[in-house]
């Protein structure tokens, strides 16, 4: 599948001639493109191919939610302050962009049907746009009848004014002769039926299925349409000047108003006549090139289900990834208590190779244990049935629990309030955000007191504490018993209790007030060292690269001379490679089977090594309360440096490396050299124990 080759884009973005910049969405678009590439290798196993397509519609369902909505934001803006080389500039990003995407659409259609073909091979029969002559068609019926007609309500008289009552990511089915209905929006929208001896499996999208038994006969030459709005999801507001009680109701009536938010993308299915589209277009307010026709179906996003649904019998464990197996780190399954081990020495967990029960354990032990006096912790994302949630609840019955909840996490807001509610009515004291910022901060404090002295035992993490998404995403936290990082995690929490932005710290960096200066003063360093012909180098791993003072700042330290390797997983503003500006400076990006979400930060002669929350985007470094913390250890220093750190550098088998002009191409072995995953490989490391590294 061919990728955007933004050369011939760069006069567009290259505001400067030092500081060349490839315009964030249009970079996401390649990173959607890389998430298609993976569902159309022949070496990923079937259903995990299934689940790449899947990801590539629900990135693209948030992308229009929320970074176009901002683009025509931006565009707006600059229309009102009369910018208009901007307003170009954004109109032509904004154009190149709606193109790609329908091209991306088309592409997403032919792997889709690819894969129901592959998929048939195998008794998992995936059935488009099914025909009433079919053999298939008496069971679609049955589907129907049984599980979607009864909650079907009656049709209504349509007036193309009623689309603008569609709330986000609803879907209609618009009727012969006038009529349309809004579909319920607790239908699932992928329908299986497995036979007696799961020997077979059947699947029907909703929309499909809707159109079929909707609409009239199909020897009619009449058929029915369907439609599907976006809506602008992109909100932010401040909590500062609301009283603490009054912030769930505030978070609620925000989320209600993101689902009518502006149209921003008008999806179609069927047999809708331009007319129609044309006209719903203008009810809506949409351009053209803001209509889309489904990709084969409205609802990729659901083949989620199809994965998760299949059982993984042993003649079908080749079609998905084995399950991982993590392990407890082998210092927590000794008999002593976690906390006489981090007196000896910090400890490292790279999840999902290494077990989210050890955290599970570190919670559970402090709840239990009669010399802690209090626990405190940040959530983000969590999910409702976390072990940690009960835990906490426990600990509350003995001891001060206080809980720092950031309601606004996008997507998360339902059940985030869920948590709070749960959490208060167990005796937990809880929190809510900081005034504009987002808190993504991931820490928890346990206070113990031990003989007659307070001491702090920190757990800090570069991913949420969600105990799904733990097997699922590749995160690093480090267990610490260190004082002054649990001084540090002391003043934070106090200065979030007190509503202050937390400042002056001894070892960790919190943006917004310090993160971004400090990455800017080490990148600085090394650049010197470079200079002063000493050895300088930069490693990064983040999930977006898109800060422009810092990507300037990553171009002179390459023409000074610094090895720059990046390793980042979606967006990259930067233009590795160029002659005289970017000659020093590799990125690779990385996508298999686990999301990678680790943050790393690396500066070779400075000897300093951080491990983070935050992205290098001016959202993190300015309207997030984050934390980078350093590794003090030794042994977790040289394992991050010496092990981590090459094994993402040298994937050949997953990894992809970004070209001087913007073309992403698969890394490939040398000759007679073996093919190395670093994913693989991590997991192989975490089930020898780490042996024969610093770690073991």
């Amino acid at each position: 599948m061919p990728s955007f080759n933004f050369s011939k884009f760069l006069p567009l973005f290259d505001f400067s001639p030092q500081v060349p910049l490839v315009h964030r969405d249009l970079s996401w678009l390649q990173f959607n493109e890389r998430v298609l590439s993976e569902a159309q290798k022949s070496s990923n196993p079937l259903l995990e191919r299934v689940k790449f397509l899947a990801i590539s519609a629900s990135n693209l369902d948030e992308f229009f939610a929320i970074r176009v909505s901002a683009l025509e934001k931006s565009i707006v803006k600059a229309q009102r302050r009369l910018d208009w080389t901007k307003t170009r500039r954004l109109t032509e990003t904004r154009q190149q962009l709606l193109k790609g995407i329908k091209r991306f659409g088309d592409n997403q259609k032919q792997v889709l049907h690819t894969l129901v073909e592959e998929l048939a091979h195998h008794s998992v029969f995936l059935h488009l746009n099914v025909e009433r002559k079919r053999p298939e068609a008496q069971l679609a019926r049955e589907v129907f009848e049984q599980q979607i007609a009864p909650y079907i309500p009656a049709p209504e008289r349509f007036d193309s004014k009623a689309l603008n009552t569609l709330q986000s990511l609803q879907t209609a089915i618009i009727l012969p002769g006038g009529f349309w209905l809004k579909i319920p929006r607790n239908l699932p929208l992928i329908f299986g039926h497995s036979s007696q001896r799961g020997s077979r499996w059947d699947y029907f999208f909703l929309d499909h299925l809707l159109a079929l038994f909707l609409g009239p006969p199909q020897d009619t030459g009449w058929s029915t349409g369907l439609v599907r709005v976006t809506r602008d999801g992109d909100y932010e507001y401040d909590l500062a000047d609301t009283h603490l009680q009054e912030i769930p109701d505030l978070v609620r009536s925000r989320v209600g108003n993101r689902e009518r938010g502006k149209p921003i993308r008008l999806q179609w299915e069927g047999n809708t006549s331009s007319a129609q589209l044309e006209e719903a277009a203008r009810i809506l307010g949409l351009s053209p090139e803001q209509v889309f026709k489904a990709p084969g179906s409205l609802f990729l996003h659901s083949l989620w289900q199809l994965y998760f649904s299949i059982p993984p019998v042993v003649n079908k464990a080749h079609l998905k990834t084995p399950a991982p197996q993590p392990k407890i780190p082998k210092a927590l399954k000794q008999s002593e208590s976690v906390f006489t081990v981090l007196q000896k020495k910090d400890l490292l967990l790279h999840h999902p190779y290494d077990s989210f029960d050890a955290l599970v354990k570190f919670i559970e032990g402090a709840s239990q244990d009669p010399s802690v006096l209090s626990i405190e912790q940040t959530i983000y994302r969590m999910d409702s049935v976390s072990p940690l949630l009960q835990h906490l609840k426990t600990a509350a019955r003995s001891k001060k629990v206080t809980v720092v909840i950031e309601l606004r996490a996008r997507f998360d807001e339902w059940n985030n309030l869920n948590i709070a509610e749960e959490l208060k009515k167990a005796g937990v004291k809880v929190f809510y955000g900081f005034g504009k910022l987002k808190l993504h901060a991931k820490v928890t404090l346990v206070t113990r007191k031990e003989s007659g002295q307070i001491r702090y035992y920190t757990h800090l993490s570069t991913g949420n504490y969600h105990s799904a998404t733990a097997r699922s995403y590749t995160d690093l936290a480090l267990l610490t018993a260190q004082e002054d990082i649990g001084l540090d995690a002391r003043h934070f929490f106090d200065s979030v209790y007190e509503g202050h932005v937390p400042s002056t710290f001894r070892k960790m960096v919190v943006a917004p007030t310090r993160l971004d200066k400090k990455i800017h003063a080490l990148i600085a360093q090394e650049t010197e060292a470079a200079r002063m012909g000493k050895s300088a180098r930069i490693f990064a791993k983040v999930n977006a690269l898109v800060d422009e003072e810092t990507i300037a700042a990553l171009y002179r330290a390459s023409q000074a001379g610094v090895k720059v390797d990046l390793v980042v997983r979606g967006a990259c503003s930067l233009v590795p490679g160029l002659k005289g500006i970017s000659d020093n400076i590799r990125v690779v990006s990385i996508l298999d089977h686990y999301l990678e979400h680790s943050r790393i930060y690396y500066f070779e002669s400075s000897h300093r090594l951080y491990l983070s929350s935050a992205d290098w985007m001016p959202r993190n470094f300015l309207r997030r309360l984050e934390i980078a913390f350093p590794i003090l250890d030794e042994r977790l220093y040289s394992f991050l440096r010496d092990v981590v750190l090459p094994a993402y550098l040298n994937d050949t088998v997953q990894g992809q490396e970004l070209t001087a002009s913007g073309v992403w191409k698969p890394r490939s072995s040398k000759k007679n050299e073996k093919p190395f995953r670093s994913q693989l490989f991590f997991q192989e490391l975490a089930e020898k124990a780490y042996r024969e590294t610093s770690l073991e």
